[in-house]
Order: C-alpha cells, then sequence, then structure tokens
C-alpha cells in the first residue's frame, strides 16, 4: 500500500510580530506585551528589554498588524515577518 502525503496550502501564510526597539517608554511597551501576549509584567519587561523579540508566532496578517499597531502606539517599534511556506528554500 502505497503511502500519499499532501500539503495544503492556506491563503493566509502565518505571521510573527517583531519587536525590533522598546522605545523610551518601555513600561508602556511591557504592558501591550503582557495584553498580546498574557505573560506577567515581569517577563514582558523583560521580553521587551530583549530586542529583537517575537513577540507573537504564526498569527493570521490581521491580528499581527493589530500586535503592530499596539505596539507602535506604545512607542516601541515592531515590524510583521511572514514566515516561509512549508517546503519553500531560501535562496
Amino acid at each position: 500500500m502505497e503511502d500519499k502525503h499532501f500539503l495544503l496550502v492556506c491563503d493566509d501564510v502565518p505571521h510573527d510580530v517583531v519587536l525590533t526597539e522598546p522605545g523610551v517608554r518601555v513600561l508602556d511597551v511591557a504592558q501591550v506585551v503582557r495584553r498580546l501576549t498574557g505573560l506577567s509584567v515581569w517577563r514582558s519587561k523583560i521580553l521587551a528589554a530583549q530586542v529583537p523579540a517575537v513577540i507573537l508566532d504564526g498569527v493570521p496578517q490581521e491580528d499581527a498588524e493589530a500586535a503592530v499597531a499596539a505596539l507602535l502606539n506604545a512607542g516601541a517599534q515592531a515590524e510583521v515577518r511572514e514566515r516561509p511556506r512549508p517546503g519553500s528554500l531560501k535562496p
């Protein structure tokens, strides 16, 4: 019996939210990180201070863009990074 494997490709590729710079209002950024991740205030502050840091991983594009907007409003610099598609090779 031959096994066949199929790769299902979705229209929405998972995205990561990456904090690139916390800015001068680190505590405000830590509060946003806490709200987005559910981490404690202490862990959120540590995550905000260790840049670049992946805040959210594998989320839909709309959620990633909303998270980046919240981080930008808090004074941080953040970006959405598209995950590579499975099976794709980087040049």
